[in-house]
């Protein structure tokens, strides 16, 4: 039997920056950390993980296609994880596309290949963890998945991506801290609101070489 692999070229790539940002106050693909955006951050360490890469927003930025939700309602992260899926099923030879979120500057940097090289079959998910907690955002999807997730948002009250991941084959993948001058950063601390924003300016700082 032959053995399953991805390599960059079989997976595209999409930013969820769709969400409504309540805590924050203010759309945070746009929010200034050091002298970039958070998008900018993100879409960075992204683009050198995957083939082509894209926005789940609702308007133009960074010069890269955006990938608007196409279920209506703001239904929450599923539905990004949705038009992900939909936009990478119409690429050429893309077969999976790995999702990060906006508001997490710091993911690892191996982040789209660790989840490739646990994948033991097409239809498997991949996801991330951290300090014994997943992150079911930073996943790597079979497009051919789409029909299927479109169907149980319509059909499911809550919409949670735990829930929808019960459901099918998944296979979790743990990170380890990040060290920095500092001190150990989980590479999946994620920027809500204004204090986090201050404490990711230090982490930031910490990174520098």
């Amino acid at each position: 039997m032959t053995e399953f692999s991805l390599d960059r070229s079989d997976i595209s790539g999409v930013v969820l920056a769709g969400g409504r940002s309540q805590r924050m106050g203010r759309d945070k693909a746009g929010v200034m950390l050091g002298a970039e955006s958070l998008l900018h951050h993100v879409l960075t360490r992204l683009s050198q993980q995957v083939g082509p890469v894209a926005v789940n927003a609702d308007a133009a930025a960074e010069n890269v296609p955006v990938v608007p939700d196409r279920l209506l309602g703001k239904v929450g992260p599923l539905a990004g994880i949705h038009a992900a899926m939909v936009y990478a099923t119409n690429l050429p030879a893309i077969t999976h596309v790995a999702t990060v979120s906006v508001d997490c500057p710091f993911f690892p940097a191996d982040l789209v290949a660790r989840l490739a090289s646990a994948l033991e079959h097409p239809s498997q998910i991949a996801v991330a963890a951290s300090e014994g907690r997943s992150h079911p955002v930073f996943g790597l999807w079979p497009v051919t998945l789409a029909a299927d997730l479109e169907a149980w948002i319509a059909t499911d009250e809550k919409r949670r991506v735990r829930d929808f991941l019960l459901r099918h084959d998944v296979t979790e993948v743990s990170f380890p801290l990040h060290p920095t001058r500092a001190s150990l950063l989980d590479p999946f601390f994620n920027i809500n609101t204004p204090d986090d924003l201050i404490e990711a300016e230090r982490w930031l700082e910490a990174l520098r070489p």
